[in-house]
């Protein structure tokens, strides 16, 4: 029986909120460049997904989330948020 692929993936960092903006701000360019890069390796177009950031406060440090989202999760996501 053939395994389904998965529609979707995500990337969770850690950062400390007192980091500088410059320090968040490139973890986060840092993030999306490796989401990217993920998504090419398992033969997914990173143009045919849809991104999404999450922040989680977690007391001193954020939880961030970066999460892609393509085929049946895109259009679940989309269909949600009413931008189909």
């Amino acid at each position: 029986m053939a395994r389904k692929r998965p529609t979707q993936a995500h990337i969770t960092k850690l950062i400390s909120k007192s980091q500088s903006a410059f320090l968040k701000a490139r973890t986060k360019k840092q993030t999306e460049y490796y989401m990217g890069a993920k998504l090419l390796e398992v033969g997914v177009n990173p143009d045919k997904a849809i991104y999404r950031w999450k922040l989680v406060d977690k007391g001193p440090k954020e939880e961030w989330t970066y999460s892609a989202y393509w085929d049946e999760s895109r259009e679940k996501i989309e269909a949600e948020e009413g931008t189909v």
